[in-house]
């Protein structure tokens, strides 16, 4: 038999080289081996192939030239790779089987048995059943061997087996391969586990599995609060009655996270026992999706906004519950009909025509709409409209939100009118007075019209405010206000400037006259008897009025000159109105020019003093002088105070001009003293200065600087002054008094005060006023006994008189007669002058 087999033809290439004869029983060993291997090249469905290092095919059986239909000399000395590619199965088998290879390479181990597919063209695959395994030399790999053995050549058993065995192998790989979790369950507990559920459940390895229950891998209850165990019990029941049951679980990982699975759980019968093969998808992205999904609708349905969703050709397709209570339409009224016909506004079809245009071009529109309810009530509303597009960006759906601003839109008006109303006479404040008055100076320069601005300022509300307290001045504002309104058109605007003035636009007004007639109307209905409470008030008002075009063709110039002869109407007397006029404004331009300038004088020291001597009548000696403030003015030269104190005291600059003269008085007051000369200067207070509340700091700063004493400083304020300051401006000369100044009360006799109310204040001195004195110009013939009276009295309470404006020898004879002690004025100042003493009250 040896001869017969070593006979026979040689083999394609060599696994193992025969031995040389006489090599002893090592060369027996070998030609068994040659023996047992020719018997395997001639056993038929066997392929026998030998692959070194370098991936050379060095073996190819018959068998396998048989079995793959290649020929031993296109197979030898070639890339198995590509001997691979050309075989039935293709690229796919070459890679496979060659990873395989590489595997036992690297091992050095042989690969169990596995199960593939041959296929050809026009035939049945086979079902080929693999080995591999390593030759090994000196502990080294030299080949690869592999047996390919042809199952389905044993006739039609064979096909029937080897077809079983590559379904079995199919499963195994789809077992293995699956990217979903398969568990075998027997008696409830995990019998069998693939990679995919090892990795789902993240354990360390398989033996974390086996033998445990599904159930170990749940949280002790389930979200609905079952308990896992005994709900994985039931759910098995139902797989085992029907056959199989999809259900989902939440399941918790080896790591303690938590994650959602799809569960098909199918039950299954192997040698009369019953088994549970489970597949199990994590579903938790699905599961959140889901309750997100969820989540949106629960936020559509309980929005406090009406939501509604339409196609593509904006019929209605969904609607939330918050549309119905809006709109009062129900869902069958809605859905499958075009959302514009639920209706707006009158003109709704090409309002929304204009809307759709506006959404499709931009993907969204929102605005403000007035919505019509079912029963026909409007409402207004905010409607935002959003385009919806699919995946490839086609327009799938349109989404409308609708919301009822009404209160917003109360709130906005509410808001507006007290931002363009005045908070206490509701009346137009000054932002929209401006707004009213421009329009109706478009409207009058439109139609050529002329048009009346009324600018009126109560009189003397700041001492009803002092005296009665703010509530009475309010409610004297609120009453003003309401008859203001009575005496006007409707198309004409009453509104409150600021405080206690008001400014009227008369509308399209035929002429002056009509215009003075309202004005007048205005001042009769403001002066009639005001009851307020416990108070019964008169008061007066005066009024400016300017007309467009001939007084402004602008806002602010109207305004202005209607201001302009407000003020002239005050300065006439108060209770009256004025036209304004030209004359009016170039007084308001000087006095503007005069604030201006006082504001520089004292910087520039444009301000001069000059003194009129006070002389004892018996002696005709100079006792003192008055200080009198002159102004240098850059260009209008010297002017006298009556020029510009009003104007001070109006700008605030009394106080600082006053306290400049103090101190200036008392500096030349010092320097007549050091020259020999003990004369007393006189300087008028201000009634600002008086209610200043530093009057007597001022006074204490001037004595100081100047090293004047006290007692040659006298202080001067008027009997009107006297009569209005009160217990405050008795306080505020007490202070003076005890200082050590001495006090005059000027201009007495003017203001009809009683003497007796003099012991009241601290003052040495009373100035009898130039009216009284006989020959004045202004003068009667009882004007004479009022001053006799005054010195008299004077006299009795053991004060100094002196009178002022003293022009003629005359009227100091009167006087002297009567008993005055001193005077001053033009007589006055001629004794002096020419004498060497005149040049120091220079």
């Amino acid at each position: 038999m040896s001869d017969r087999i070593a006979g026979a033809a040689p083999s394609p290439g060599r696994l193992l080289l025969a031995a040389d004869a006489g090599t002893g029983p090592a060369g027996k060993a070998l030609d068994l081996l040659s023996i047992i291997v020719a018997a395997v090249e001639q056993a038929p469905g066997m392929a026998v192939r030998g692959i070194d290092s370098e991936g050379l095919v060095r073996y190819w059986s018959p068998g396998a030239a048989r079995l793959y239909g290649v020929a031993a000399e296109l197979a030898l000395g070639q890339p198995w790779a590509t001997v691979a590619a050309a075989l039935p199965a293709g690229g796919a088998l070459a890679e496979q089987l060659s990873g395989e290879l590489a595997a036992v390479w690297q091992s050095g181990k042989a690969r169990s048995a596995r199960l593939w597919k041959l296929g050809s063209d026009g035939a049945a695959p086979r079902c080929i059943c693999s080995t591999v395994f390593p030759v090994l030399q000196a502990g080294r790999v030299r080949q690869v061997v592999c047996i390919d053995i042809d199952l389905t050549a044993s006739g039609q058993e064979g096909t029937g087996q080897g077809a079983l065995l590559l379904m079995g192998d199919n499963f195994r790989q789809l077992y293995e391969k699956s990217a979903d979790a398969i568990v075998l369950l027997r008696d409830e507990h995990i019998a069998e586990a693939n990679p995919a559920a090892i990795a789902l459940f993240q354990c360390e390895g398989r033996p974390r599995l086996l033998g445990r229950r599904l159930s170990d891998f749940s949280p002790l209850r389930q979200p609905d609060g079952e308990l896992s165990s005994s709900r994985g019990t039931q759910l098995a029941a139902q797989a085992h009655a029907q056959g199989n049951w999809r259900y989902d679980w939440r399941y918790q990982t080896c790591l303690g996270e938590l994650f959602w699975g799809e569960v098909l759980l199918t039950s299954v019968t192997l040698d009369h026992t019953y088994l549970f093969y489970a597949v199990i998808r994590d579903i938790s992205p699905r599961k959140l999706a889901e309750q997100a999904l969820y989540l949106s609708a629960q936020v559509v349905e309980h929005a406090r906004e009406a939501i509604v969703v339409m196609n593509a050709q904006q019929r209605v397709v969904s609607m939330n519950p918050a549309y119905s209570e809006l709109s009062g339409f129900s869902r069958d009224d809605m859905l499958g009909k075009t959302f514009i016909m639920h209706r707006t506004e009158p003109d709704a079809l090409a309002f929304f025509a204009h809307v759709w245009e506006e959404v499709d071009a931009n993907g969204y529109w929102q605005g403000d709409i007035l919505g019509q309810r079912k029963d026909g009530q409007r409402y207004p509303a905010w409607l935002s409209l959003t385009a919806i597009r699919d995946p490839q960006g086609q327009l799938s759906n349109y989404l409308a939100i609708l919301s009822d601003i009404s209160e917003r839109k109360k709130s906005e008006e509410h808001t507006r009118h007290l931002a363009e109303h005045d908070f206490l006479t509701d009346l137009p404040n000054r932002v929209l007075l401006l707004d009213r008055l421009s329009l109706a100076l478009a409207a009058a320069r439109r139609k050529l019209s002329m048009l009346a601005i009324l600018y009126l300022d109560l009189d003397h509300f700041k001492h009803i405010n002092d005296s009665m307290g703010h509530h009475v001045g309010d409610l004297l504002l609120k009453e003003v206000a309401r008859r203001l309104v009575r005496c006007v058109r409707g198309v004409d605007t009453v509104s409150r400037h600021g405080g206690d003035e008001f400014v009227i636009i008369l509308a399209e007004v035929g002429g002056i006259d009509q215009a003075a007639h309202v004005a007048a109307s205005l001042l009769h209905a403001v002066t009639q008897v005001y009851q307020l409470g416990d108070y019964e008030l008169h008061v007066s008002t005066s009024i400016g009025v300017a007309i467009f075009p001939s007084d402004g063709e602008t806002i602010d110039s109207l305004l202005h000159n209607a201001d302009v002869a407000m003020y002239h109407a005050k300065e006439g007397g108060r209770n009256n109105f004025q036209f304004f006029n030209a004359h009016m404004h170039a007084q308001i331009v000087e006095r503007a020019s005069l604030e201006q300038g006082l504001r520089a004088a004292l910087g520039n020291d444009e301000f001069e003093l000059e003194f009129q001597p006070e002389l004892d009548v018996a002696s005709g000696a100079i006792i003192g002088a008055e200080a009198l403030l002159r102004w240098r003015h850059p260009q209008l030269g010297l002017l006298p105070p009556e020029r510009f104190i009003a104007v001070a005291e109006e700008c605030g600059l009394m106080v600082s001009i006053g306290n400049w003269v103090l101190r200036h008085a008392c500096l030349r007051a010092r320097a007549w003293h050091d020259a020999g000369h003990a004369w007393q200067v006189s300087v008028n207070l201000s009634a600002t200065q008086c209610l200043h509340n530093n009057l007597l700091h001022s006074v204490q700063k001037a004595l100081a600087v100047s090293g004047l004493p006290a007692a040659w400083l006298e202080l001067e304020v008027t009997e009107a002054l006297l009569m209005k300051g009160g217990a405050r401006l008795a306080e505020v000369l007490a202070q003076l008094r005890a200082l050590g100044a001495r006090l005059a009360i000027d201009d007495f006799g003017t203001g009809y005060s009683r003497l007796a109310n003099l012991r009241h204040y601290p003052v040495d001195k009373l100035k009898i006023d130039p009216s009284f004195l006989p020959g004045a110009p202004d003068g009667a013939a009882e004007d004479t006994a009022v001053a006799a009276t005054i010195i008299a009295m004077a006299r009795a309470l053991q004060l100094t008189v002196i009178a002022e404006g003293v022009e003629t020898a005359q009227q100091l004879a009167y006087l002297q007669a009567q008993g005055c002690q001193q005077y001053q004025g033009r007589y006055a100042s001629a004794q002096v002058d020419g004498s060497s003493l005149a040049r120091l009250l220079h």
